[in-house]
């Protein structure tokens, strides 16, 4: 399956489609279970070329659980929510229970996760405000056992459906999908910004758009902590932009003829005469 959007935009790296699966595929890209990993490693390989996955027993951490719509699994983090709460913000060393969860983890964790959870990743004011955070997620338990990431190209129409497309794109190209996601609409608000994790902004919150009559965008990785993890790989110099599949067909179908074809994106781009 072919990107007309990609080719127009001149994305450095290809669509990579989100599905739901019955099982991760042979040979696909897969944390081992109980191991630590940002899911975000698993969306760089499949623009790398690669099919990656995670199931049930295999998606990195608690929030990338949440991220990919294996319901709520911030129960699991060490110390349950309430110490995940204080993780988001100001951190465990000043509770006892956190301390606790602290110590009893701390041979799993590297030295900056430990201190990370010690004293916060500092997103949020208060732990307070970071539970009103997590209550308000659009939580969801898909109605599958594994989330596959593949190369769009490599996907077969006839076979499967992506639930999610997910564009990399550098602040030229973010312009332009916005412009795009707008361009048939016929009002403008048509792309979100949700505050969010780097998975739930390609994952939770596309699928919830999904679901509804006119379906967002999704622009994502203002996550701090996945564009550090993404950074190695893919440099940082990109923003994620997940569109449901629906409205990425309405998309495809608005590229013929639209803006991506005028001079202005022609200079902006250096793709000019």
């Amino acid at each position: 399956m072919e990107s007309t959007i990609a080719q127009a935009v001149g994305l450095t790296y290809p669509p990579v489609a989100l599905l739901w699966a019955d099982r991760v595929p042979e040979g696909a890209v897969q944390f081992k279970e109980g191991r630590w990993g940002c899911l975000m490693w698993l969306v760089a390989s499949a623009a790398e070329g690669k099919v990656a996955a995670c199931d049930r027993k295999t998606f990195g951490c608690a929030g990338g659980g949440v991220g990919f719509g294996f319901g709520e699994q911030y129960r699991q983090f060490p110390g349950g929510v309430d110490c995940f709460c204080r993780f988001l913000s100001s951190g465990n060393e000043g509770c006892a229970e956190g301390r606790a969860a602290a110590e009893q983890v701390r041979p799993h964790l590297r030295e900056e996760a430990f201190e990370e959870f010690l004293h916060g990743e500092r997103y949020f004011r208060t732990p307070e405000l970071a539970r009103r955070f997590v209550e308000s997620l659009p939580v969801a338990d898909i109605p599958a056992e594994a989330v596959v990431l593949k190369p769009l190209a490599a996907v077969d129409p006839g076979r499967e459906e992506p639930q999610v497309v997910v564009l990399l794109a550098d602040p030229n190209q973010l312009s332009a999908l916005v412009i795009l996601a707008n361009y048939g609409r016929g009002y403008n608000e048509n792309v979100i910004v949700p505050f969010a994790a780097g998975c739930q902004s390609i994952g939770l919150y596309p699928y919830r758009e999904g679901r509804s009559e006119t379906p967002r965008a999704v622009m994502g990785l203002v996550d701090l902590s996945a564009r550090l993890q993404l950074k190695p790989r893919m440099g940082d110099n990109l923003f994620s932009f997940a569109v449901p599949y629906r409205m990425f067909q309405e998309m495809e179908a608005d590229v013929p003829g639209s803006f991506l074809d005028r001079p202005t994106w022609k200079k902006l781009t250096g793709r000019g005469d």
